[in-house]
């Protein structure tokens, strides 16, 4: 790859320069940066060792410029793949640096161009990512003259090939060969709807959303009124045991008020009474319209 054929800016060219022309490390001046930054956390080897690999990251990033993605975005998310790697990287296991890095700058580009290259998302898992980047290769090899899509006999082929289901081939061949549409794009000649305007709308009417507005604003209302029939402790006990979402402990209550933990249960279980009682007077019974939970 030339730095012309990116048709990037020129701060983009230099970038790529600097890359290519970085000197190529010894064996053993490779593993010694590799132990420098794992064992002593030493910047310079770090940068040194991901310096002299950043043409690895281009020459991974450039594979994958046919998915339409900007070339700059892939180096970028190919230099995560290559930090992630010097911080992983076992130099006891005697491993050029450089092959264990090749997997990692590879999985973070092909991890940005499933999550980037349509707004629905193709596919995660490992069947699925096989099928999205080796599904137009195995169609040029097959020479398959079906107009944007495979044959019956292809598709069978190629999950033959890949070891996956042919229904998964049927939908990736399916998801490839239509683009994605814009909800804002206009229907008809005219123009005056958009395709947006056909969602249907999940929310509650707004009647029904008025409604439980009000309701929820009642029984609000009805809980005020019953616990201001309580005392102080009796408020806050059931404020923190019985109207939050996990409640505080018996013990942990007990500290803060000063008593044992049976104490602050036979006070709640009295302000409990006390809360049914006011609002059996109001709604009938609290528990079934939802007011207070049973104990």
């Amino acid at each position: 790859m030339t730095i012309s054929e990116t048709g990037h800016s020129t701060a983009d060219k230099r970038f790529l320069n600097r890359a290519m022309s970085a000197p190529l490390l010894e064996r053993d001046h490779e593993l010694d940066l590799a132990r420098r930054w794992r064992d002593h956390g030493d910047q310079r080897a770090l940068h040194e060792l991901c310096t002299a690999y950043m043409r690895l990251v281009v020459a991974i990033a450039a594979r994958f410029r046919t998915y339409g993605l900007p070339m700059s975005d892939l180096v970028q998310e190919g230099n995560v793949g290559l930090m992630l790697a010097a911080s992983r990287f076992e130099p006891e296991r005697e491993l050029r640096f450089s092959t264990y890095a090749t997997w990692w700058i590879r999985s973070c580009v092909q991890d940005y161009i499933l999550r980037n290259w349509s707004i629905v998302r193709t596919g995660t898992t490992a069947a699925q990512k096989s099928l999205f980047f080796n599904l137009r290769r195995l169609r040029a090899l097959l020479r398959d003259p079906s107009d944007g899509g495979l044959s019956l006999e292809n598709r069978a082929r190629v999950a033959q090939t890949l070891r996956v289901g042919q229904a998964d081939v049927d939908h990736m061949v399916s998801r490839l060969s239509a683009g994605d549409r814009s909800l804002n794009a206009p229907i008809g000649e005219d123009g005056d709807a958009e395709w947006q305007d056909l969602l249907p709308d999940s929310g509650p009417q707004p009647e029904d959303a008025m409604m439980l507005t009000r309701d929820r604003e009642t029984r609000h209302a009805w809980l005020a009124q019953a616990l201001s029939g309580l005392t102080d402790r009796e408020k806050m006990i059931i404020r923190e045991r019985r109207l939050v979402e996990e409640g505080v402990t018996l013990e942990s209550l007990g500290q803060k008020l000063g008593v044992s933990k049976e104490r602050v249960r036979q006070i709640e279980h009295q302000a409990m009474r006390k809360l049914r009682s006011a609002l059996t007077c109001l709604v009938g019974d609290p528990e079934e319209s939802g007011l207070i939970p049973s104990v």
